[in-house]
């Protein structure tokens, strides 16, 4: 009984409290510094959407493709907008008020805004057929960098991205439309289904 009253009114270190302090901290901040409200479903639709603009654009030209896939792009911005509003509204995790998500987007941002740049300059001089394989590659270093603050397989599908973009410069020209459809379509469908089911949706 002694003990137990001894052990009730000793004080607590001061160095344990300030371990146990210090682990709450970190840990608050390693939750914080990592933005989970990356869509998978959002992301899993855009691969179905990808696989229809890609069966559209199939024996296209060149110039038929480009804006079956700009249309494409522009649908896609839309949906997985729309996706990280629903999940960060539902996991109560305020869109860009967290530094977190400020620095995924500040980072994605970057390589989407060169791409657009070199779109507009090889539109200008009707370099159709390097396009797949520029947005392929800028689009993956895009999800590389802003996946740098989120979960650990959105950077792995940017890598996978930028992989395929590689193989689509150097393959011949009709690769173009089968490549996308397989990156934006066939890799967007498959992380998704696995983002939604290992982080919630």
């Amino acid at each position: 009984m002694a003990l137990a009253q001894r052990a009730l009114t000793e004080p607590v270190p001061i160095d344990r409290h300030a371990a146990d302090n210090l682990r709450f901290i970190r840990d608050t901040m390693e939750r914080a510094a990592s933005f989970t409200a990356v869509p998978g479903w959002g992301g899993a639709l855009v691969g179905v959407t990808a696989i229809g603009a890609g069966m559209a654009a199939l024996g296209q030209s060149s110039r038929n493709q480009f804006f079956i896939w700009l249309a494409e792009a522009i649908l896609a911005l839309i949906v997985a907008f729309s996706a990280v509003r629903l999940k960060s509204n539902r996991l109560s995790l305020p869109f860009l008020q967290s530094r977190a998500a400020r620095r995924a987007l500040l980072s994605f941002m970057p390589p989407l805004m060169a791409g657009a740049i070199l779109t507009v300059v090889l539109y200008r001089l009707a370099l159709f057929d390097i396009m797949p394989g520029l947005w392929l590659l800028l689009y993956g270093a895009a999800v590389v960098t802003g996946g740098a603050f989120s979960v650990r397989i959105v950077p792995v599908m940017g890598l996978c991205f930028m992989s395929v973009g590689f193989i689509a410069l150097l393959a011949p020209a009709w690769c173009g439309n089968a490549l996308l459809t397989l990156a934006f379509g066939g890799l967007h469908l498959v992380f998704g289904i696995v983002i939604a089911r290992r982080h919630g949706g």
